[in-house]
């Protein structure tokens, strides 16, 4: 089952759609790589869903990718003795580290990290921003606080502080858990939230130790700040508009994520934009035009995928949001404009000689005669090299490793299918031709662009292009595994 479209799809799975036959109905649809969210459910809640992703795997005959992503530090306030208290602009309280139930005239805020970062005037945002408060006198154990916005304050809201590098990190003893049983689990892709610096993902890299792909959630305006550095310790990148919409203002947004995206391919890191992308689908059958506007938008600007959360996970209609988002996608595809557009943000990073290679092919690909290219990839690094160029063709991705399969199914264009590695330069192109025909990429006669490295099985080693034109017959194997 080949895809209609480049850009790639995320669905989180949850209560509303991880039974096993909802999900291979999910990826039939159009979903790509499957999230579990580890901010809800148990543990044994996402091992079904894993088991269930890789029954849909082997049913639809594709590589699906599973994304685990970790809660992160969430930051809260205590409890109030009466659950809830009323509140105004002016109203002045104490944020205290005291245990105690809190009133009118202080709270708890259990995190004295929070207060040794705090300084006068600095801005602290409560329950997702519906609450505004400015600090004015403060020490390690303490902050008065004044209200600017807001009516009432309860039970557990969360604390942001985007003014301030908050000393916490960003794996908590919750996540330590959750990432060693993502990883006993066989996940292809680990998020990790709240990342503040570069510091945050190279602690990521080193417990996870290849198992699986990396990826930097940036909902924080500190890391904007730090992004080429925590660039260099990805493997992806999510723009998390939920939390990162706390914290900066709402015009601010927008341009944010177009920083991340341009700096994604540059790195030729696939970059996921996420939250709220059809949140009315919770609740109903379809769209509002603003939020099809949204989705064609971040298809027009290059994004390797597009994030489905609440809409899938606990949404009335999980299958039908799943197959709008693929409609808008294939639509905007179809449009003219839509490649130029997309090239504005064309990567020049031309360091390796891979670079040049992919560029060369991505030029020679332009020809009206090439049916498709297909990369013979170990680890996916040519893979994800020709998908920076954005080539209009079909990408084939051939590896005998299924997790790098996997792992490239959240990466723009690409049509990853596990396949031998070649052991001679005849074979290489016998097998790629073959692997073209077989996954209908070519016809009789069509031109069949080939990248692969000498020697064969060595990573990182891509230094051929070669040229094959489908032959007028089909081979037999293809032609079974047509008919199947």
């Amino acid at each position: 089952m080949n895809r209609a479209r480049r850009a790639r799809i995320v669905a989180t799975l949850g209560p509303a759609s991880r039974a096993p036959a909802t999900v291979k109905a999910l990826a039939q649809a159009g979903v790509d790589v499957f999230r579990l969210n580890f901010s809800h459910g148990s543990h044994e809640d996402h091992a079904a869903a894993l088991k269930a992703v890789r029954g849909a795997e082997m049913a639809l005959k594709r590589p699906l990718g599973v994304l685990a992503d970790l809660q992160g530090p969430k930051l809260r306030l205590g409890r109030f003795a009466d659950v809830e208290i009323a509140i105004k602009p002016g109203h002045r309280m104490r944020f205290d580290l005291n245990p105690a139930l809190g009133d009118e005239t202080r709270v708890q805020m259990p995190h004295p990290e929070i207060f040794k970062a705090l300084r006068p005037g600095m801005l602290l945002l409560i329950d997702d921003g519906r609450i505004r408060l400015r600090v004015g006198e403060r020490t390690d154990e303490w902050a008065d606080v004044t209200v600017e916005s807001g009516s009432k304050l309860s039970d557990r809201k969360g604390v942001a502080v985007p003014e301030a590098v908050i000393p916490v990190s960003a794996l908590t003893p919750k996540d330590r858990e959750d990432l060693a049983f993502a990883l006993r689990l066989g996940v292809d892709w680990v998020a990790l939230s709240f990342v503040q610096k570069a510091e945050d993902m190279a602690e990521l890299k080193r417990i996870v130790n290849g198992q699986a792909a990396c990826l930097a959630k940036i909902e924080k305006p500190q890391a904007l700040n730090d992004l080429e550095s925590i660039l260099d310790y990805c493997d992806g990148v999510m723009v998390a508009r939920g939390d990162l919409g706390v914290e900066m203002d709402p015009e601010e947004v927008p341009v944010a994520q177009k920083k991340i995206l341009r700096a994604a391919r540059q790195r030729g890191v696939p970059a996921i934009v996420a939250t709220q992308m059809l949140e009315s689908m919770t609740s109903s059958p379809a769209p509002t035009r603003a939020e099809a506007s949204d989705v064609a938008n971040a298809v027009y600007e290059g994004a390797d995928a597009l994030m489905l959360s609440a809409e899938t996970a606990s949404g009335d209609y999980p299958l039908e949001s799943v197959q709008i988002m693929n409609r808008i996608m294939e639509r905007v595809e179809r449009d003219p404009l839509w490649p130029g557009l997309m090239d504005a943000e064309h990567a020049g990073m031309d360091i390796h000689d891979v670079d040049a290679l992919v560029a060369a092919a991505r030029k020679a690909a332009e020809a009206a005669s090439t049916a498709c290219m297909v990369v013979f990839t170990t680890l996916g690094g040519t893979a994800r090299r020709m998908s920076r160029e954005r080539p209009l063709q079909p990408v084939l991705a051939l590896t005998p490793k299924p997790e790098t399969a996997r792992r490239l199914a959240l990466v723009w264009g690409l049509e990853p299918r596990l396949g031998e590695q070649p052991s001679s330069l005849e074979g290489l192109t016998d097998d790629a031709v073959e692997a073209a025909m077989t996954y209908g990429l070519a016809e009789a006669g069509q031109r069949i662009l080939i990248l692969a490295g000498t020697p064969f099985g060595a990573p990182g080693a891509a230094n051929l292009l070669r040229l094959a034109h489908a032959p007028a017959h089909a081979p037999e194997r293809a032609k079974r595994a047509r008919k199947t």
